[in-house]
């Protein structure tokens, strides 16, 4: 169908040509960027490839970028589950780059030198070990003939059976097949921690650590040590942060000083640190965020420039780019359309690089000549797969919550460039809750958001609180409120909606994923508001997570719903799983086999806890193996886009007979029509 097309339909039975395929195979984004000599490297998703990785290379000459790993090569570290900076490079004068990886499949260290002559294949540097334990590592930098990086090692079968050091492994390939020959640079007194920085003048390093049950943007500390005359690391001392100060990210600039990006001030801001006394001076003191939070070491918010300015990414709920004087303050911003820049800047000469998208392109590689101010993509361009006049536009409102508070969220209002519905009919709305839940969600293009308005379904993603973006204030207001707080202002933003006639209130649906799969089934459980929901590798069990889920988050349920002494009561209270015989509304339930951070363990608890009821409550669990937490593989997303629609059309009543039918009763996608024709789970009226 073009644009051109005219004519009309009730919402949700719009023809799109935005279908699952395609959505699924522009899902992801470029990752990790870094510059090896005056080259741009990134990683870059392959959804039609098993969801690999691949390593992205832009020659310095301007040539189109192109991958330089075939598959099945995977760059991705499996460190606490998330990951973090899977490579590093260098350039060797006459000799080309030399760069070191993770390959997923293994979690070895890789050396691999493309321009070497024959075209050698990447050689292992560190040893084999059990697929999804023995070792893992990430963060690393190169320095005289090794690697400094974090060493994660398995000492048990649990997933919290686990040490994490800062390590030196040798460049030559020893240590590939001798663990002895992996020397570690510091102890495993810290339970968690970034990788080593190095100073310019090679005498000092710096790093971040922190230890359960605080998360990194509770508290971390940036330590320093210096580098002794063998190579390795002296007693670290402790110059910046605390239990109550969020060190995000540390940098050194060409001229030795430490920067670093700390929360102390209620945000996220800039600040030079003296690393001799930890005296810290904030270098732009501004109610905004010029941080996030450290999901994974490795991320970059800011990057020192060879001649002294400072690149940062700062903003509220969303992020632009700009560069700052650290000497007077001064801020000037990058030009250009987008609204929100990721965590993953890289420096080379007068050269700022990132990866940006807006509502109307979704992630790319930019480059910022900081001697013109000009800004321009130059890698992960993706053509448009559609007609553009087919993406919504995105509308940032703040919602009054409970108390008054104040809830930031993006409306997506159903959207196609030739069709209308009746003028007396309302559209079904999917109020999006994100994961994290320490997290956020910006303004910016999406195809899987798209592939529901553009069929006249509205979203809106709400930044509930305790969401990032928005200074420590809104994010603390989640502390031992998970269940309670991101349920209202969910519920808050759904009843606003309705109540300004912009969306129908009998159609309304909630959708999450991970911690927001807790929140959808959290809502389903709290409230009839909702004819249905979506609820995707979900946590369901508050002790259960607890209990089953990796290190890093094994004691995340303190902060957001109270110590272990309370944890019992809480869950009663809140978790889904307890309160299963409160929820009747349908539902779909998409799980992968293979999540570690959220076990399948989760939702059958959930369906053990519905069985049996009278009446029955209608849903469907579908699983994926080979999936672990966030689905990869662009044929899982699409099963799972269709499955999400389908439940929508049954709920809501929709005509349509393009999506396969998601059977309810017994989780099975089967073929046929999921239109009218099938049985349909009427919507009941909401308040």
């Amino acid at each position: 169908m073009t644009a051109a097309a005219a004519g009309g339909g009730p919402y949700g039975s719009w023809p799109s040509p935005i279908g699952a395929e395609i959505a699924a195979a522009h899902d992801g984004r470029p990752e990790y960027l870094g510059t090896v000599g005056a080259e741009v490297w990134w990683t870059e998703p392959r959804p039609g490839e098993g969801g690999r990785r691949t390593l992205v290379r832009r020659p310095a000459d301007g040539r189109a970028a192109r991958s330089v790993l075939p598959a099945p090569w995977n760059v991705r570290s499996r460190l606490t589950e998330y990951g973090g900076l899977p490579w590093a490079g260098a350039e060797r004068p006459g000799r080309g780059p030399v760069v070191v990886f993770v390959h997923h499949a293994d979690q070895r260290l890789y050396a691999y030198e493309p321009d070497a002559p024959g075209s050698p294949p990447p050689r292992p540097l560190t040893p084999l070990s059990a697929v999804g334990g023995g070792l893992r590592w990430a963060d690393p930098v190169l320095r005289d003939g090794v690697v400094w990086c974090v060493l994660e090692e398995f000492t048990g079968p649990a997933p919290t059976d686990v040490r994490r050091v800062a390590a030196a492994v040798p460049l030559d390939g020893s240590a590939a097949a001798d663990r002895a020959a992996v020397r570690e640079l510091t102890g495993d007194r810290h339970r968690f921690r970034t990788g080593p920085k190095p100073s310019p003048d090679g005498r000092s390093a710096a790093w971040l650590v922190w230890d359960h049950p605080r998360m990194p943007w509770d508290g971390t500390e940036l330590e320093v040590a210096e580098v002794t005359a063998d190579g390795g690391l002296g007693e670290p001392r402790t110059v910046l942060g605390g239990p109550d100060e969020a060190v995000a990210q540390a940098a050194w600039a060409a001229d030795g000083t430490l920067l670093a990006v700390s929360d102390r001030s209620g945000w996220w801001n800039p600040y030079r640190v003296d690393p001799a006394g930890g005296e810290a001076v904030n270098l732009c003191p501004r109610e905004e965020e010029f941080g996030g939070p450290l999901w994974k070491p490795g991320l970059r918010w800011l990057a020192p420039l060879p001649d002294g300015p400072v690149a940062v990414l700062h903003g509220q709920g969303s992020s632009v780019l700009g560069v700052l004087d650290p000497d007077t303050g001064d801020l000037v911003d990058a030009a250009g359309p987008w609204t929100d820049w990721q965590p993953a800047l890289a420096v080379s000469g007068t050269r700022v690089y990132g990866v940006a998208a807006s509502p109307r392109s979704a992630y790319e590689v930019v480059e910022l000549d900081t001697s013109t101010g000009r800004a321009r993509v130059v890698g992960a361009r993706a053509a448009d797969p559609v007609d553009p006049a087919y993406y919504p536009e995105p509308q940032s409102r703040t919602f009054p919550g409970p108390g008054g508070r104040e809830i930031h969220a993006h409306v997506y209002p159903p959207h196609h460039p030739a069709l209308r519905a009746p003028a007396d009919e309302l559209p079904p709305y999917v109020v999006r809750a994100h994961g994290g839940p320490t997290d956020h969600v910006p303004p910016v293009l999406d195809l899987h958001i798209a592939y529901f308005t553009s069929r006249g379904i509205g979203i809106v993603e709400v930044n509930y609180g305790g969401s990032t973006g928005y200074g420590r204030a809104y994010r603390e207001r989640l502390r031992e409120q998970w269940g309670v707080v991101d349920v209202e202002d969910c519920a808050a933003v759904a009843r606003a909606l309705a109540a300004e006639g912009t969306a129908d209130p009998a159609r309304l649906a909630i959708r999450g994923g991970s911690a927001g799969g807790w929140t959808a089934a959290a809502s389903l459980a709290a409230t009839d508001l909702y004819a249905c929901a979506a609820v995707i590798y979900p946590v369901l069990d508050l002790r259960g997570f607890a209990a089953e889920t990796h290190d890093l988050e094994s004691h995340y349920t303190d902060g957001l719903a109270g110590p272990p002494a309370v944890l019992a009561l809480r869950c009663r209270e809140r978790s889904p799983v307890a309160r299963a015989d409160r929820i009747d509304a349908p539902f779909v339930l998409l799980q992968g086999l293979d999540d570690p951070v959220c076990p399948p363990a989760q939702a059958e608890r959930l369906l053990a806890a519905l069985r049996g009821r009278e009446p029955a409550v209608p849903h469907a669990y579908v699983t994926f193996e080979g999936e672990g937490h966030g689905f990869r593989r662009a044929e899982t997303m699409v099963r799972a886009l269709e499955a999400e629609l389908s439940l929508y059309v049954q709920v809501f009543g929709l005509e349509r007979s393009d999506v396969p039918r998601l059977e309810l009763r017994t989780g099975w996608l089967t073929p046929g029509p999921a239109g009218p024709s099938a049985p349909a789970w009427p919507g009941r009226s909401r308040p």
